[in-house]
C-alpha cells in the first residue's frame, strides 16, 4: 500500500471520527432545570408538565426538561438569581421581582390595573410589551416566554372581623411575599404588610405571626390555608399573572424555530393553567363556606380608589413609563 494512499485512509477515517462526534455532540438535548416554590396540586406546577410535554411533541429530543416543585431546587425569590448564575434554566419569575431589578416596572403591579389573563396576553403581545421583554432581557439576563394568570387575589383571614374599608384593615398583620413591591401593595391595603416566605404562611397563621394573607383562592386551597383561617373577604385587589421565564444564556443557544416552539409551549401551558383556574375560582367560594370560613365582599370600590391613589401619588409612579397606564387600560378587551 502506497504511503499516499495510507494517508487518504487515515484523513477518511478522522473524518468519519469527527462526523461521528459532531452528530453525537449535536445530538445532545438541552438541559432546562425548570424550579418552582408551588406544591404539587398547584395548578401552575401542573402546568410545568404541560410545557415539558407539549416541547417535546415540538422539538422531540432537544430538551431534558427536569421539573422541581415546593421549592426542592431553590427557596422563594432564590429561583430568580439561580437562573441569573445559571445554576436553573427556567422559573416562574414575578412582576414584583422584576419591578425590584427594574423600578420602572412597578406599574405592572399596581393593584387593580390588570383586569384577566387575556389583558396580560395582550400586553404582552403589544409594542409596550415588546419594550417589557426587551428591558428584561437586557438588564436582568431572562427571557419572559408567556404569563399565566395566577389568579384574583384576595384577603384570607385568620379570625373573621368585619372588613368594609381599608381603614378596617390598620394593624393587621398581613402575610407578603418579602419584595418591596409586594410589601407596598399590602400597604396601599391599609394593613402592616409582614414578609414571610410561602413555605412558612400556613404555620404563621396557625401560630398568629401573621393576622392574614393574600392569595388567589386556589392557592388557598392548595396549601390548605383553610384550615387555619375563619375568613375570605373578596377585595379582588390584583388580577395576578405569573411570568414564565427562560436565562438569555440558554435563549441565545436556541435557534429561530427552537424559541419558538418553547414560546408555544410555554403558551400552551399557560393556556391550560388559565381555564382551570377560572374554573377553581368559580367553584372555590362554595368550598370554602362549606368547610366553615365566612366569605364577605367588602366596599371594593372604596379599595379601588385608596388603592389606585396610594399608588399615583407615590414616587414610585414617577418612574413609570409615561403613558403606560393609558395604554394598558386601552389593551382591556382586546
Amino acid at each position: 500500500m502506497t504511503t499516499r494512499k495510507i494517508t487518504r485512509l487515515a484523513a477518511s477515517a478522522v473524518s468519519a471520527i469527527a462526523l461521528t462526534a459532531g452528530a453525537a455532540l449535536a445530538q445532545d438535548p438541552v438541559e432546562v432545570k425548570f424550579t418552582t416554590v408551588s406544591v404539587p396540586t398547584d395548578l401552575h406546577t401542573q402546568a410545568m408538565g404541560v410545557f415539558k410535554d407539549t416541547l417535546d411533541e415540538l422539538e422531540p429530543g432537544t430538551f431534558d426538561i427536569q421539573l422541581y416543585d415546593s421549592g426542592s431546587l431553590f427557596g422563594q425569590n432564590g429561583d430568580l438569581d439561580a437562573l441569573q448564575r445559571g445554576n436553573a434554566e427556567m422559573a416562574y419569575v414575578s412582576f414584583q421581582l422584576i419591578a425590584d431589578a427594574i423600578p420602572k416596572f412597578g406599574l405592572l403591579t399596581a393593584g387593580y390595573l390588570f383586569q384577566d389573563a387575556d389583558h396580560y396576553r395582550a400586553f404582552m403581545e403589544s409594542d409596550i410589551g415588546a419594550e417589557f421583554k426587551e428591558t428584561v432581557r437586557s438588564e436582568m439576563g431572562i427571557e419572559i416566554l408567556s404569563v399565566c394568570y395566577l389568579g384574583t387575589r384576595q384577603l384570607n383571614l385568620r379570625n373573621a372581623m368585619d372588613v368594609q374599608t381599608p381603614e378596617d384593615l390598620a394593624g393587621l398583620k398581613l402575610r407578603m411575599p418579602g419584595s418591596d413591591a409586594w410589601l407596598f401593595l399590602g400597604e396601599a391595603l391599609g394593613a402592616n404588610p409582614t414578609p414571610l416566605p410561602f413555605s412558612e404562611v400556613y404555620l404563621g397563621l396557625q401560630t398568629g405571626t401573621v393576622d392574614a394573607q393574600d392569595n388567589p383562592l386556589p392557592t388557598v386551597e392548595a396549601a390548605k390555608f383553610y384550615e387555619v383561617t375563619e375568613q375570605i373577604t373578596l377585595t379582588s385587589h390584583l388580577v395576578d399573572g405569573l411570568p414564565i421565564a427562560v436565562n438569555t444564556q440558554t435563549w441565545e443557544q436556541l435557534d429561530e424555530t427552537q424559541q419558538g416552539h418553547m414560546v408555544e409551549a410555554a403558551q400552551a401551558a399557560c393556556d391550560w393553567n388559565n381555564e382551570r383556574r377560572y374554573a377553581e375560582e368559580d367553584r372555590l367560594v362554595a368550598f370554602f363556606e362549606e368547610q366553615g370560613l365566612q366569605v364577605t365582599t367588602p366596599d371594593v370600590d372604596a379599595f379601588r380608589n385608596h388603592v389606585q391613589e396610594v399608588y399615583m401619588t407615590s414616587d414610585r409612579a414617577a418612574d413609570w413609563p409615561e403613558g403606560w397606564v393609558e395604554k394598558i387600560n386601552a389593551l382591556a378587551g382586546n
